[in-house]
């Protein structure tokens, strides 16, 4: 198995209703002049720590957590924790920019505002594939290019 480094696309904000616990399960909501509102949990996950800020990639790829503990959980949308990076203390507010590939922190402590690039490795397999050079070199380069 090789080893690649994959770019995933992130983007702008995600409603919470998803991630963070509450004890509704349904409600039947009626305001003068607005019809019924039906709001019911469709998923609820536990979470190791306290959640204080989220946003979703608006590809749906990535659910972005900031923590009471200064992590930044990443979770695919089935729950499975895909990553946990530590961040600075006065974190705290997170977002995505606008085209979706960087993810946003705002450090009240420091005053600052960072922007981060997010990678994750990615095994893909190589096994009968077509190559030039060795076969147990120990970098591979993978080109896409007959994209129809």
């Amino acid at each position: 198995m090789k080893k690649y480094l994959y770019k995933p696309v992130f983007a702008t904000a995600f409603v919470a209703g998803v991630l963070l616990t509450s004890s509704v399960t349904g409600i039947g909501a009626t305001q003068s002049g607005n019809p019924e509102i039906l709001f019911d949990k469709s998923r609820q996950w536990q979470l190791p720590y306290v959640p204080t800020d989220m946003v979703q990639s608006v590809d749906g790829q990535y659910i972005y957590i900031l923590t009471d503990n200064h992590k930044l959980l990443i979770y695919e949308p089935n729950g499975n924790l895909k990553a946990s990076v530590d961040v600075d203390p006065g974190v705290v507010a997170i977002d995505t920019d606008a085209r979706g590939e960087n993810v946003l922190l705002i450090n009240k402590d420091r005053k600052t505002f960072s922007v981060f690039s997010v990678s994750f490795v990615a095994e893909v397999d190589t096994a009968g594939a077509p190559f030039k050079g060795k076969a147990d070199a120990p970098v591979t380069v993978a080109v896409f290019s007959d994209f129809e």
